[in-house]
């Protein structure tokens, strides 16, 4: 099955849970979360979970290991924790859920940010993969970061990504 026929019969519709990891966002001022469930929104997705967490491993891996048991949740988004202070952890504690990693999107990620902001874009260590059957995404608490990630590569291949991994083989 090429391309064009996976995007014809993929899901229009998507459940999504939305991770803010911040050790001082409130719902208040959690932009990149609502910018996050916006865009979800607008192209038709549902947001099926929100929650805002601090930078502490084990409360991320907590919330993460629920929603990848969750059969309501399909995919999930996560923002914060990725750049280099010391409490930034969260790509350390995804990458050992990941049962596979998708390099090419922290790759496509860097290059598109680099195109915007310029050299501080190696700083970002945005990853994804697949955690149980849910696609796992890791973004920047950044706005633009976010805004760029949900519009050029998330949402254009979401529906894409859960068809291939509900795929029974």
């Amino acid at each position: 099955m090429g391309h064009r026929e996976h995007e014809r019969t993929a899901p229009r519709r998507v459940s999504v849970g939305v991770l803010t990891i911040s050790d001082t966002r409130t719902e208040a001022t959690d932009h990149s979360g609502r910018i996050i469930r916006e865009r979800l929104r607008r192209a038709g997705h549902r947001v099926a979970e929100h929650r805002i967490v601090p930078d502490e491993p084990a409360r991320i891996r907590k919330v993460v290991r629920e929603w990848s048991r969750n059969r309501q949740v399909q995919a999930m988004i996560l923002t914060g924790g990725t750049g280099i202070s010391p409490r930034d952890g969260t790509p350390e504690v995804v990458e050992r859920l990941l049962m596979k990693r998708l390099d090419g999107f922290g790759e496509l990620f860097r290059l598109l940010s680099y195109r915007q902001i310029g050299p501080a874009a190696f700083l970002s260590r945005a990853v994804a993969g697949v955690c149980g059957k849910k696609a796992l995404f890791c973004l920047p608490g950044s706005e633009k970061g976010v805004t760029l990630a949900m519009d050029r590569l998330i949402l254009p291949e979401l529906g894409h990504l859960i068809q291939q991994l509900q795929t029974k083989r």
